[in-house]
């Protein structure tokens, strides 16, 4: 798979604080990237880099292979976490202004403009100002200036902020669109929900350090420890769980069921399968809930984190 955006020993410093500290991150083209860190990280510096807003100190950034240059912001649309109406101006007035900066021309704007109003249901909002609307009706209008050039490099920064479950739904099925008709999408939030529902790849950005990448099924199967989640029925739970944990590392395990049963976690080694740990646990109780604990994005996050 062939990258997008290319971003090689990226550092800049502000004064004596460094930002970003030698980021290296490539894109795949056609992916969902996860941007992911905490408050600080240097997440927001790296997209305005991406944006030209500001510049790196040392290091390059690639689009498409070739060295940004002042003309691919055409080719860029970009979500900022602050939003950047006029809230005075209608909405209508506001976004054929908008895409016109962007290179459509007028007659481009009104036809693209309609499509994306009628499809989020908006088509009524053309002479209302900005002011007028809701926190999420208004975003609702930053994400359509954001799509309507068509850019094939699309940087959200918490895209779901201020909508309601049905409006964030809405908005989750337009992003998978878009990347099915082939643009690419930097994905920044602090819900990790969304980055399990979405993304394909991840980097992690900590104290202005790269210190995790790849594909979310790479970086989960690294961080799997061979632990299952393990519902049993028996007569003598305090019995079987000594016995358990004489064979094996366990720890209390919490999920939902609607039976009264033993619930652990059980962690094997190495050399063990799950299919011999399934024929030992048979032959002790039945089994009705059994699961390998596969980490979320949330608990790779957590654990990256504090480690550093």
């Amino acid at each position: 798979m062939s990258n997008i955006l290319v971003a090689d020993q990226v550092t800049k410093n502000y004064g004596k604080f460094t930002a970003l500290n030698a980021i290296s991150i490539e894109v795949p083209a056609g992916s969902i990237f996860g941007l992911l860190g905490p408050n600080g990280a240097g997440k927001t510096t790296f997209i305005r880099i991406i944006n030209q807003i500001t510049m790196p100190d040392s290091g390059k950034v690639f689009l498409d292979g070739e060295a940004l240059q002042p003309h691919h912001i055409q080719q860029i649309g970009y979500l900022p976490e602050e939003r950047g109406l006029y809230k005075s101006m209608k909405v209508g007035e506001q976004t054929l202004y908008l895409a016109q900066l962007k290179g459509l021309s007028k007659a481009q704007a009104k036809e693209r403009l309609k499509y994306w109003f009628d499809r989020l249901n908006i088509g009524d909002w053309w002479d209302k100002k900005i002011e007028e609307l809701s926190k999420g009706m208004a975003q609702k209008v930053q994400f359509i200036v954001t799509v309507l050039h068509q850019p094939k490099l699309l940087i959200f920064d918490e895209p779901f902020s201020g909508f309601d479950p049905v409006n964030a739904n809405l908005i989750k099925d337009e992003i998978l669109e878009l990347r099915k008709q082939g643009a690419t999408i930097i994905f920044s939030t602090h819900r990790m929900e969304s980055v399990e529902e979405l993304c394909d790849h991840i980097a992690l950005i900590h104290n202005s350090n790269k210190v995790l990448d790849g594909k979310v099924s790479d970086i989960k199967r690294t961080y799997k420890s061979n632990t299952y989640e393990v519902g049993l029925i028996c007569n003598d739970k305090e019995t079987l769980k000594t016995e358990l944990s004489d064979k094996f590392e366990i720890s209390t395990a919490n999920f939902k069921t609607l039976e009264d049963e033993l619930k652990i976690n059980i962690k094997i080694d190495q050399k063990s399968s799950p299919n011999e740990l399934l024929n030992f646990l048979t032959s002790k109780a039945e089994i009705n809930h059994f699961v390998e604990v596969i980490p979320s994005v949330n608990d790779i996050f957590i654990q990256t984190v504090s480690k550093k």
